[in-house]
């Protein structure tokens, strides 16, 4: 399958009345938007819809480019139990995202080509938000031994990343990102020292000590990050930073991209709304990697986010069993579901405030990482794939993880009031999800 085979056909259908905003067309205004055979045939202005289409009321609601996670564990194969395909594609669709990027810390680890296959296969078959598979950087991510890039692009592998893991090695780093430029990918690093971050649970400072946690500083985030930039400058690959959590590396970050360095990054919606406190009580739904930091440093992510220093918001989804995360603090797993909640988390700390503007939202999250990562969708321009996100702006729930579509129910936003909701998400002019 290629990056834009599909399922198409079917009724046509017509959204009505909505917000139409596309960053990528600098559109904002109420009209229509016709999907005609998995394409986008015409946006703006009242459009008469053919006879027979699907006709969807859309006043009051944002239409938008479908949004995409370049950052999601989907378990499978290996965790059946916490996660499938299925599952994840499923609760990504619930969430408006219209493609994700599986990790591929998997057990059978996805470094060769039949694994990608696999979950390219699986993702088919789940017939709901697209999947796209990110290779090992290297074998069983046991960072010693590159994996086969080549052979894992050709099965449609659009990324290689550890991720779970750092990449210690700074030879196979630097080895990595020249092989990667030779296919045009991105290499996306999980930035971690694991000698500074050993045996760490939480940040490290007042609240790790008088929880009694051991910390983990930010130097070992901030370490890592510049070292991957001054490799991508080395060999002019493209490096993505995973998961940026700290003050300091926003201004690395600004420091690479000054200078004109292939590095782009994302945040999470966890590190933009959340700080450290969230552990008090031992809270293992807090419980993450990188971990939730202190309010300067999410106050420096939003900044970063606002002005484009960070250029993505993914999710980080990452779904344990229940059993899992009822361990001690120290021991039970790092790592939320974030799918689900994803936009509501974002308009509710990021637009309500007025740190993004809902355009500037739906670049970070539709139309940035589709560009990124060369991907379709991330657009509403005539014959575009009909990739679509439809969602209330304004709506306000209850955050139930029982409702969830993901089999996790690991969230620190459980019983949280939260504001935005998706209505509608389309897949090649295919409705995935309904609200």
């Amino acid at each position: 399958m290629t990056r834009v085979e599909r399922r198409r056909g079917g009724r046509d259908t017509l959204l009505k009345g909505g917000r139409i905003v596309d960053p990528s067309r600098n559109m904002n205004d109420i009209g229509d938007v016709l999907v005609r055979d998995g394409k986008i045939e015409s946006v703006g202005g009242k459009i008469a819809g053919p006879d027979g289409a699907d006709v969807i009321d859309c006043k009051g609601l944002v239409v938008s480019p479908g949004f995409v996670d370049v950052h999601c564990h989907l378990r499978e194969p290996g965790r059946e139990d916490v996660e499938t395909i299925l599952t994840g594609a499923r609760a990504a669709a619930a969430g408006g995202f219209t493609a994700v990027c599986a990790m591929p810390n998997t057990d059978p680890v996805t470094d060769n080509q039949a694994a990608v296959g696999f979950v390219l296969k699986q993702g088919r078959a789940a017939n709901a938000a697209r999947v796209y598979p990110i290779g090992a950087i290297s074998i069983g991510q046991k960072g010693e031994q590159l994996a086969e890039f080549g052979e894992m692009v050709g099965a449609g592998a659009v990324a290689v990343s550890d991720d779970g893991k750092p990449v210690v090695s700074s030879q196979l780093m630097r080895t990595a990102l020249e092989y990667a430029r030779a296919f045009g990918i991105p290499v996306a690093d999980h930035c971690e020292d694991p000698t500074l971050a050993a045996g760490g649970a939480m940040n490290e400072g007042l609240v790790s000590a008088r929880l009694g946690l051991r910390g983990i500083p930010s130097e070992a985030e901030e370490i890592m990050a510049i070292r991957d930039i001054l490799l991508a400058r080395r060999t002019g690959g493209h490096v993505h930073l995973c998961h940026m959590s700290t003050k300091g590396s926003v201004e690395l970050i600004r420091w690479g991209k000054d200078r004109g360095i292939k590095v782009t990054a994302e945040a999470c919606p966890h590190h933009l709304s959340l700080t450290e406190d969230a552990v008090e009580g031992y809270n293992t739904h807090a419980k993450m990697n990188p971990p939730l930091r202190t309010m300067a440093d999410v106050e420096a992510v939003r900044a970063a986010v606002k002005d484009g220093t960070i250029d993505v918001i993914a999710t980080d989804h990452a779904p344990h069993h229940n059993d899992e995360k009822a361990r001690a603090f120290a021991d039970a797993p790092n790592g939320i579901v974030g799918l689900e909640t994803a936009l509501a988390v974002n308009i509710t700390w990021l637009v309500k405030p007025g740190v993004l503007s809902i355009t500037d939202l739906i670049d970070r999250m539709a139309c940035a990482p589709a560009r990124i990562f060369s991907l379709p969708g991330g657009t509403l321009a005539k014959g575009a794939a009909a990739d679509i996100t439809v969602f209330d702006p304004t709506a306000e729930w209850k955050v139930d993880a029982a409702g969830f579509k993901t089999k996790g129910r690991n969230t620190p936003y459980a019983g949280m009031m939260l504001t935005g909701r998706v209505h509608a998400t389309l897949v090649d002019g295919q409705v995935v999800h309904r609200a």
